[in-house]
């Protein structure tokens, strides 16, 4: 047998293939494009001469040969990840201060548990949310309040911000149950018309639906705000308005029937997460591994997320 092609990225790849239980999900976890994903399975079954697993299988089924390389992945990544962390330390120090800003009332549910990540991998790093809800977070990062901030509309080409994309999801309006609208196929602008808004007292430019949807078709229903979710839920409950939000931050009401939801528009209304950095702290281990670790636990415990 010729030199083995195997590489650390292999690993990588199947280890993701393995925690995703499909190729386009895996892909997204990885970054890859999913022709760019099947080229490398293809490679190393290719060297090896035999099917690393089973292509009809849901979620995916490893054959022996690739039981056995995912054992070596999951024995190996972890040592490489250690020996790479802790080389930064060395070469660069293991403490620091990372403190994020937020623009979106619903980001906490996904950044804290990957907040927790990094906590374990960098114990000496100060980490810590800036208190309040931030219009324009980035405006913290140049008054140096602030090393990181999540938003949703990034100012492309701003001078001295980085720009790193997070991931995209889906926007659903949220009804009662039983409400009369559900019966059509998707919900338009004029839908909304009669009905009360409830959303997060914001300025109308961060709130997708009335942004992107209602404003142009100019349309401005009735409007009531409150500053918790679960609060706003509490209100569609009772009959009290609609609302709109990311698909995963309602997926656990959805299931147990608290309240129902439907698509807006008809290909759906999509939102977008980004993070921001200034450039001069872009190469800082921990903030690097923190853009990792923000990518990875989306898409990993979000329903319906997809990397942008």
């Amino acid at each position: 047998m010729p030199a083995s092609p195997l590489e650390l990225r292999h690993l990588k790849t199947l280890q993701a293939l393995h925690e995703a239980g499909n190729l386009s999900r895996a892909a997204e976890r990885l970054a890859l494009t999913q022709s760019a994903l099947s080229h490398q399975i293809k490679a190393l079954e290719s060297h090896y001469g035999a099917a690393l697993f089973e292509r009809k299988s849901n979620p995916l089924a490893f054959t022996p040969a690739g039981q056995r390389l995912l054992a070596l992945a999951a024995a190996l990544l972890p040592q490489v990840s250690d020996a790479e962390r802790d080389i930064a330390r060395l070469l660069q120090g293991a403490a620091g201060t990372l403190r994020i800003a937020v623009e979106c009332h619903t980001c906490f549910d996904w950044l804290m548990p990957a907040m927790d990540a990094l906590r374990e991998r960098w114990p000496a790093v100060e980490l810590d949310i800036v208190s309040g809800f931030h219009a324009d977070p980035v405006g913290l990062l140049h008054q140096d309040r602030a090393e990181l901030a999540i938003v949703s509309e990034p100012s492309d080409g701003e001078a001295g911000i980085d720009v790193h994309p997070l991931f995209g999801f889906e926007i659903v309006a949220v009804l009662p149950r039983g409400h009369a609208l559900l019966a059509k196929p998707w919900l338009e602008a004029a839908d909304f018309a009669n009905e009360a808004l409830i959303t997060y007292p914001v300025p109308d430019d961060m709130l997708d639906l009335v942004r992107r949807v209602l404003r142009p078709a100019g349309v401005t229903p009735p409007r009531r705000t409150t500053e918790l979710t679960v609060a706003m839920l509490q209100l569609v409950a009772s009959g009290r308005g609609l609302a709109a939000l990311p698909l995963w931050a309602v997926k656990s009401y959805l299931d147990r029937g608290y309240v129902a939801s439907h698509r807006i528009g008809r290909d759906g209304l999509g939102g977008r997460l980004f993070a921001a950095v200034p450039e001069r702290l872009r190469e800082r281990p921990y903030i690097v591994e923190f853009l990792r670790l923000m990518r990875e636990t989306s898409i990993a415990t979000l329903p319906g997320v997809r990397l942008l």
